[in-house]
């Protein structure tokens, strides 16, 4: 109960103390904007891509049945790995837009509960005490592999395969697009808080 009191005070407090924004305040606004804007048109790039993963996933299994019978090979390990390719691309490049639309799966007991203000407080918590040192682990776990891949030039093992380098590129690349919306969310709640008394829509 006395957390739920704090938790409660806090954002009320803040919003009767004499805040003035700064004067760059709207340009900031207009960066985090602009980073709900990248991060959307990635996002729904990413979405398309589900539906061509669908076509080649469809099209290497009508090819492993039919190509018996034809006796042509349609199917190829570049088509199956194009196909995991796309996978890994629409969960990398669209998890900055799952996060601006609010869409990742949360274990919410209290938070529907909340006011708008103590929403954006509890958002602002979770972003600089796990989103990013997480982000940031990610980052810098993953950047020794990703500089050897472009190293060697990193090939499939796989007989008619795929490069893997431009692939691993993409691992510490979305956990950047991660940071840059935390940061743009950062800001929204930080809005939502201390001026707009309604909470922020993607």
């Amino acid at each position: 109960m006395g957390f739920r009191r704090m938790l409660k005070a806090i954002p009320s407090t803040m919003a009767r103390l004499p805040w003035r924004f700064p004067p760059w305040w709207p340009r900031l606004k207009r960066w985090a904007n602009a980073i709900d804007q990248v991060n959307f048109c990635i996002g729904r790039l990413s979405s398309w891509l589900v539906l061509l993963m669908l076509m080649v996933g469809a099209w290497n299994v009508i090819g492993r049945h039919l190509g018996p019978l034809l006796g042509h090979n349609l199917s190829s390990n570049s088509l199956i790995e194009i196909q995991w390719y796309l996978f890994s691309l629409t969960f990398l490049l669209g998890a900055a837009w799952t996060m601006q639309r609010n869409g990742h799966v949360r274990v919410d007991v209290l938070q529907s509960r909340w006011g708008a203000r103590q929403q954006a407080l509890a958002n602002m918590i979770g972003i600089v005490l796990l989103l990013f040192p997480f982000c940031l682990l990610m980052i810098v776990s993953s950047w020794g592999a990703v500089h050897f891949s472009w190293h060697i030039l990193e090939q499939s093992p796989d007989p008619g395969g795929l490069p893997r380098y431009p692939l691993k590129t993409l691992l510490p690349l979305s956990f950047m697009l991660l940071i840059l919306q935390g940061i743009a969310d950062l800001i929204h709640n930080l809005d939502t808080i201390c001026g707009s008394r309604k909470k922020r829509r993607p």
